[in-house]
């Protein structure tokens, strides 16, 4: 029997603490959920999106992520493969009825309402495909289905209206903005950053007239990355970062936000995922 982890204490949110709400591609539940109390001491997050949990739903570490004080969970994975979770201090709901992406059922999407001090707040989790190596619809059926998803994604923000008292989060696997990227000229040809994939998303934010709430706090002509390649040799030397991961609020709550975090330490952790873990406060 495993030796029992010492329960943290819990933080009560309260309408006088703004609404912590972090995003991380954690890249494997199983093998990096540890990881999880170096996030906390450095974050305190309410709410914990996480992707690419690669894990199924019974076998999710779940009396860990209670232990350290998420005692509302919500998940939706496979094995192997994608996987999404939502890890919370605050009761909420998950929500019914959301679309299977591509019909393919490949676990990229979850959606709560969560019960806020300021009254119930839509949060959704989402893991874009990543999209493969070759930035050719016709050669490539990953980056197919990458345009595919995020068409899909547009169609259903657009037929919503624009979004009200919402967050999404998540690991959208594209960098849109010429400073999200290390080299601009360089990436235009590269995955996640070519054009036809920047003006995909970008229709996706406007369809939802979603308010990009990194950038609220960071300058679009400054450097901001989340992601850093397994493939560099020495990733902090080099640098050579894109932002992936995002988190965007309604136009109600952008007036709300307080500040912003980007843990670019938990990227040399021990056993690091590629991303680094991104939260934002609201006033919510």
């Amino acid at each position: 029997m495993p030796a029992a982890v010492p329960t943290p204490a819990v933080t009560r949110v309260t309408a006088k603490r703004p609404l912590r709400v972090a995003t991380w591609n954690i890249n494997s539940v199983r093998l990096r959920h540890p990881l999880l109390r170096e996030l906390i001491a450095a974050l305190d997050p309410d709410v914990l999106c996480l992707q690419e949990t690669k894990c199924p739903d019974e076998l999710f570490p779940e009396e860990a992520v209670r232990a350290l004080g998420f005692t509302h969970l919500a998940r939706k994975g496979m094995k192997g493969y994608n996987g999404v979770a939502i890890l919370s201090r605050m009761p909420f709901e998950e929500r019914a009825g959301d679309p299977d992406w591509c019909a393919r059922g490949d676990c990229r999407h979850l959606g709560v309402t969560l019960d806020a001090p300021g009254g119930p707040v839509e949060l959704h989790d989402f893991y874009v495909p990543a999209g493969g190596d070759v930035p050719d619809r016709e050669a490539n059926p990953k980056f197919a289905h990458k345009l595919d998803f995020v068409a899909e994604a547009t169609a259903w923000a657009a037929s919503r209206g624009p979004a009200q008292r919402a967050i999404m989060v998540g690991d959208l696997n594209i960098a849109p903005l010429e400073h999200d990227v290390w080299s601009h000229r360089q990436l235009l040809d590269v995955v996640s950053h070519t054009p036809v994939e920047v003006a995909a998303l970008t229709a996706w934010q406007r369809a939802g007239d979603w308010h990009d709430a990194v950038r609220h706090f960071v300058p679009d002509d400054q450097k901001l990355y989340t992601w850093w390649s397994y493939r560099a040799r020495d990733w902090e030397a080099a640098d050579r970062g894109r932002r992936l991961d995002h988190v965007w609020v309604s136009q109600d709550l952008a007036g709300k936000l307080v500040r912003h975090a980007i843990l670019k330490p938990a990227r040399g952790w021990a056993q690091a995922s590629d991303h680094v873990p991104v939260m934002v406060e609201l006033a919510a």
